[in-house]
């Protein structure tokens, strides 16, 4: 028992019944998420507390963060993955090939699937060693096969060839985790477009939620110009520079046209 109270050099001798009066360490949250796939919102406890209540300390937060969907107001709430997004538009895809895109922090992979006459979006990761499925191609009976092992995959997802494979044994390509995840895709305005969530649930939302409609981008009246780029960065710094117009002159130098200004 005298061991056991004895104080030692690492745990003081005397230990307080109390939280301690400020935070040992500060945690700041951001109010803007980092990653799509858990939205946060605004935390009201700043920093985590450690409480000396017994000789171990605790690092329970006071109040945790909820990681759940961000709050627009008291009775709406945002899911970012319960939303269309635009991918790419029709006129930069070429359906002999598979191609690579980044939406909202998810890696995926927009490929043709002249069997249904369909753009398909799948995850970008074949679910055998996880090789991108973007640097494979399309094989002549118009399945997405990996780059890695040649596994080849229907536009349901579904695993319909194993090359390794000896064909009187088991029927692996039939299991589930043989299988890749696919994303609700549809085309509208010219523009392929998915709803970032492989839940079975949603495999018809089309049905009862639509991507936005653009009639313009329809009307022959207008007179419109189609692309994409790949930007590193958020939504959020773009609206921002876009709004500026007076860096037009200097970050663009020489390469915009903009009015001469007299010398002040």
């Amino acid at each position: 028992m005298e061991a056991a109270l004895r104080p030692c050099s690492l745990v003081p001798a005397r230990l307080p019944t109390t939280p301690f009066e400020k935070p040992i360490l500060h945690l700041p949250f951001n109010s803007i998420p980092t990653s799509i796939f858990r939205p946060i919102r605004q935390c009201t406890a700043r920093s985590r507390v450690f409480t000396a209540l017994s000789s171990t300390a605790s690092t329970e937060p006071i109040n945790p963060v909820e990681p759940e969907i961000e709050s627009h107001g008291e009775e709406e709430k945002f899911n970012w993955l319960l939303q269309w997004y635009p991918v790419m538009p029709v006129c930069d895809l070429d359906k002999r090939i598979p191609h690579a895109k980044k939406v909202i922090g998810l890696d995926v992979v927009v490929w043709w699937d002249r069997n249904e006459n369909a753009w398909k979006v799948f995850e970008d990761m074949c679910p055998h060693r996880l090789a991108p499925l973007s640097e494979g191609r399309i094989d002549q009976w118009g399945r997405l096969q990996c780059v890695y092992h040649g596994w080849c995959f229907n536009g349901s997802g579904d695993c319909k060839f194993i090359p390794q494979a000896p064909p009187d044994g088991p029927p692996f390509h039939t299991f589930k985790k043989a299988c890749v995840s696919v994303y609700p895709t549809t085309v509208q305005n010219d523009i392929v477009w998915f709803w970032p969530n492989t839940d079975p649930r949603y495999k018809d939302i089309i049905t009862k939620k639509q991507p936005p409609y653009i009639p313009e981008l329809d009307d022959p009246s207008y007179a419109w110009v189609m692309g994409n780029r790949d930007i590193p960065y958020g939504y959020e710094i773009l609206i921002e520079n876009l709004m500026d117009p007076a860096h037009v002159p200097y970050a663009h130098y020489g390469i915009l046209r903009v009015p001469n200004q007299e010398k002040r």
